[in-house]
């Protein structure tokens, strides 16, 4: 029987949230200009200053280690990065017409003309995979469930590659002389963290498995390019949000693709999942990226918040997930879309038993920016909390493993601001003993507001 329609998810904050109202229809929302936090560029005497080579694997326990992490200066970096790529990508309100500006994936994107840089990006990711094409499934292991010997190969190729690759990028240029130091030791050890970081993008050798973590470490690596001045000091500056679209649009979806045809090439274990309950069996950021596509326009003229409540005029319902001919509608020009029609593709059966998470995510009746809401915060409690995630991710001179002193006695993710629950109302429809499971199992998601949020107040992206 066809389960009833998701109910909506309802809030249950401590107290008022610390950004201003962010109606469309309030004449007082952006009356005191917004500062929005940026991923700084490093100047040439901070390179100096930072210690670079092989990355560091810091994080060895679920405790002291976690805790530390979530006041680091590496942690603090992340979050401004995800949340301005999340920004860039909200729709702008037009002035010479009445339709907003909005921002889907292109459909040609081969043909579409991107900068340099996100060109060369491009590129590389043809290169990796194209690596799939000399590496075919092994066939002795095309019976297994999880896991071809193919993808050792695979990896091993691109192992051998990288380093060529990475030196095609220009990346060394940016570095050339960087202070007063050895100008040519911060380029070796400039390039050895951003090769760290790509290659561990691609999920694990060993184990054959991908997930969040790997996701983490491929925004990482262009998190470091960003840092490095790759993309232009002009992005830094204009802020119009221009230079990280394309960063999303241009590089960060292409890759998603690639991983996708990986995982399907190699048939690639979810990493760290939480099976039939977790959001999603390998990505998190296109959920993130693509309900912030359909959120409720913000002004081109001056600085906002990114909306927490309110959709685009136009967008889809959140419930339309369900609709599997709304999604392949959807999934061309819109992540969220895309990550959902990934999941039809890969996953047989009703999309609520398979999918619960998402299946009552698309209850939610306040929109599409209440979703993205709730997606940036369950990303830093679900993945950025977790040590079987976070385990695994490096640090060096770019992503620092130092406290960050304005984060320090702010509590941390353990003692937020309030709580943001998207609570589960299938188990309350099911009876027998799948709803006691459900009820127990997954009474309530609770996703905590960090510090990283009170620390961010009115001048934060969400």
């Amino acid at each position: 029987m066809e389960p009833p329609p998701p109910t909506a998810a309802t809030t249950a904050p401590a107290r008022a949230p610390p950004h201003p109202p962010s109606s469309a229809t309030s004449s007082t929302a952006t009356s005191t200009a917004v500062t929005l936090p940026r991923l700084p560029i490093l100047t040439p005497s901070q390179l100096a200053s930072c210690s670079f080579g092989p990355l560091q694997k810091r994080i060895n326990s679920g405790g002291p280690d976690v805790s530390f992490f979530l006041t680091s200066k590496a942690y603090n970096d992340l979050m401004t990065w995800i949340a301005q790529l999340n920004h860039a990508m909200v729709p702008r309100s037009s002035c010479d017409t009445k339709r907003p500006v909005t921002f889907p994936l292109p459909l040609e994107p081969n043909k579409r003309e991107w900068s340099g840089p996100v060109g060369k990006l491009r590129g590389l990711l043809g290169k990796v995979e194209g690596l799939m094409d000399e590496a075919p499934p092994v066939e002795e292991d095309k019976n297994r469930r999880f896991g071809n010997g193919g993808c050792r190969v695979w990896h091993g190729l691109m192992r051998g590659r990288i380093g060529g690759w990475i030196e095609d990028l220009g990346v060394g240029g940016m570095v050339e002389g960087g202070g007063e130091g050895d100008g040519g030791g911060i380029k070796r050890g400039v390039l050895e963290e951003i090769k760290g970081y790509f290659l561990g993008g691609w999920g694990s050798e060993s184990r054959l498995d991908y997930g969040t973590g790997h996701e983490l470490s491929f925004l990482a690596f262009l998190g470091g390019l960003w840092k490095l001045g790759y993309f232009g000091e002009e992005g830094e500056k204009r802020g119009d949000g221009e230079v990280e679209r394309e960063i999303v649009l241009g590089v960060v979806e292409p890759y998603l693709e690639v991983v996708r045809k990986l995982i399907t090439t190699y048939t690639l274990e979810p990493a760290g999942s939480h099976g039939v309950w977790g959001l999603d069996d390998h990505s998190f950021v296109p959920y993130i990226f693509g309900s912030a596509q359909f959120t409720r326009p913000i002004s081109a003229m001056k600085p906002e918040p990114t909306p927490v409540e309110g959709s685009c005029p136009g967008a889809p319902k959140p419930a339309s997930v369900t609709n599997r001919q709304t999604v392949e509608e959807y999934r061309r020009t819109n992540m969220y879309f895309g990550a959902i029609g990934f999941i039809y593709d890969v996953k047989k059966g009703p999309f609520w038993e398979h999918s619960p998470m998402l299946f009552d995510i698309s209850g939610i009746k306040d929109g599409w920016g209440k979703i993205n809401k709730g997606m940036v915060k369950m990303y830093r409690a679900e993945v950025l909390g977790k040590f079987p995630v976070v385990q695994h991710f490096g640090f060096g001179g770019l992503w620092r493993w130092e406290v960050d002193e304005e984060m320090v006695g702010e509590g941390g993710l353990g003692e937020g601001e309030g709580v943001f629950i998207w609570r589960v109302s299938r188990g309350n429809k099911v009876k027998g003993r799948e709803g006691r499971r459900r009820r127990g199992l997954w009474g309530a998601v609770v996703v905590l507001w960090g510090a990283w949020e009170g620390r961010r107040g009115a001048g934060g992206y969400a």
